[in-house]
């Protein structure tokens, strides 16, 4: 797949998911992180679940990652996103476990391994910027 597709499904922008749909305004990944503890953690939430601090809030994340599955979507389920395309779980290289369910980009399909690093970009869709992954370029 070379480009992404025509059309998207956007989120809901709340306040607490507001700096992740909008990072990519300036390239940036950004996820919550506890600043007592220092986990990442996606989807945010008020609270770290590892130590329950509430001095949580969103930071910046590298970007890079790494294909822990993904699948090809093959139906049609909605006009002006044709398939085929790659639905991936990505595992963020910044903290083992946390993980994103995304689309990869600017990569064959057949070239999509499990265990193939990736970047992240954005892709900018009304008030939203979509975190995408692509290969890393060499």
């Amino acid at each position: 797949m070379t480009s992404p597709p025509a059309f998207r499904l956007l989120p809901e922008v709340t306040p607490e998911t507001e700096a992740f749909w909008t990072g990519g305004e300036t390239g940036e990944l950004r996820i919550y992180r506890c600043r007592s503890c220092r986990h990442w953690f996606h989807p945010p939430t008020p609270a770290c679940f590892r130590c329950r601090s509430r001095e949580v809030g969103p930071e910046v994340a590298s970007g890079r990652a790494t294909v822990a599955a993904y699948t090809v979507n093959q139906h049609p389920w909605f006009d002006g996103f044709p398939p085929p395309y790659v639905v991936a779980i990505v595992e963020l290289d910044d903290e083992p476990g946390v993980r994103l369910t995304t689309n990869l980009v600017d990569c064959a399909i057949e070239d999509v391994v499990v265990g193939m690093p990736v970047e992240v970009v954005f892709e900018h869709r009304d008030d939203v910027w979509l975190p995408l992954f692509r290969p890393v370029a060499a």
